[in-house]
């Protein structure tokens, strides 16, 4: 993308200052400096020492709240620590205006190393999904294990209900939206939100409905809020589209750590189909599913979520630190490991095939080990 093209936006030392960011109780919010960016981090105060740490990082529009409910299941499990992307949540946009897959996984790169925390658990949804994929490809010796949420991996055949966010990225379509739907109340964009990523938008309480309305209302008064949405989305098709070493599902392949993947069944955004194909191009993975799950099960079934990650930590081996002289070295992907550069750009609007029908309890099938791997065709 030429510099042509970026939109005039603030400096982010003259962004007006918007209304506070919700913490929810035990959790504690502060600001990382790093180079090129800022990054407000949420986290929970470790129930007790010795605890492995753990990292969330969070899907297209999303930010760190929406870790917040499984973050307080695993106190006394793990040290939590959940990011906001570049633009998303509390952080400021970053400095070069990149939102690619790439960027967005060396943002976090960055603060693993500057935290020296790693190696983490390390959970993503979404587009969260696709950025911690790229670490554990790149960066093994950050990753413990990795948790996987509805990742946005690379679907050939797009549910009706994806398109209109891939679309977003599209030059032109962010401003039409914003002209189209500018009479449309908070309460009714979060519905539409709500009723596109959860399987049961009837079972978000009262409270949890009028924060998110607090917290869209805030966002959309942020000059940048569409400019982070239009490129992130952006750089999630682009993502899609790369092949070779640098392609996501090669990429996946590459992982080394014990993956728990989650996979619901009412996803109008990532195809429950996919989960079979995830399941066999992670070497060590453990497969979730939620029948009546939709894109957040994280959200939807936090003690679920809990309770499998749990039953992984019990299944594998813990290997302790991973070695650090690793970290110094070449991937073998052509990616430099400081920074996660040249793993291609971008991926993840959470674009993806038809879910699968819905029925069950809600309480998943949890499978074990999926060895072997999957080819990159679909």
């Amino acid at each position: 993308m030429s510099s042509t093209e970026l939109p005039s936006v603030p400096p982010t030392s003259v962004l007006p200052k918007a209304a506070s960011v919700r913490v929810a109780e035990g959790e504690r919010l502060r600001s990382v400096r790093l180079p090129g960016i800022t990054l407000t981090v949420r986290s929970r105060p470790a129930a007790r020492a010795g605890l492995h740490p753990a990292l969330y990082v969070h899907g297209l529009g999303g930010s760190s709240q929406n870790w917040s409910a499984l973050m307080a299941q695993l106190d006394g499990v793990v040290e939590s620590e959940a990011v906001d992307l570049p633009g998303f949540g509390d952080s400021p946009p970053p400095d070069d205006g990149d939102y690619s897959i790439t960027a967005h996984a060396r943002a976090v790169i960055r603060h693993l190393d500057a935290s020296g925390r790693g190696p983490v658990h390390l959970f993503g949804n979404s587009l969260g999904g696709a950025v911690s994929t790229r670490i554990a490809a790149v960066r093994p010796d950050l990753v413990r294990t990795l948790t996987l949420v509805s990742p946005a991996l690379p679907e050939l055949r797009v549910q009706r209900t994806a398109v209109p966010t891939g679309l977003l990225g599209m030059p032109g379509v962010a401003a039409l939206f914003t002209r189209f739907t500018r009479d449309w109340t908070a309460e009714q964009r979060v519905r539409g939100v709500m009723a596109l990523c959860y399987g049961d938008p009837g079972q978000v309480t009262p409270e949890a409905f009028g924060h998110a309305v607090e917290e869209l209302e805030r966002r959309l008064r942020l000059p940048y809020f569409w400019d982070a949405m239009t490129r992130s989305a952006r750089g999630l098709v682009s993502a899609y589209t790369l092949g070779g070493q640098h392609g996501l599902w090669r990429q996946a392949e590459r992982v080394l750590a014990p993956a728990l993947l989650v996979y619901g069944g009412r996803d109008r955004l990532v195809g429950f189909r996919m989960a079979q194909r995830a399941a066999r191009a992670f070497r060590d993975s453990r497969l979730l599913t939620l029948p009546d799950a939709g894109h957040v099960a994280m959200m939807e079934y936090p003690e679920t979520v809990a309770t499998a990650f749990r039953e992984l930590l019990e299944r594998t081996a813990d290997p302790g630190p991973a070695t650090k002289a690793r970290a110094g070295k070449d991937r073998g992907d052509g990616t430099a490991p400081d920074a996660g550069t040249g793993a291609g750009p971008e991926a993840d609007t959470g674009a993806g095939p038809e879910a699968g029908p819905g029925t069950g309890s809600g309480s998943g099938a949890f499978t074990g080990r999926a060895g072997g791997s999957a080819g990159t065709g679909s």
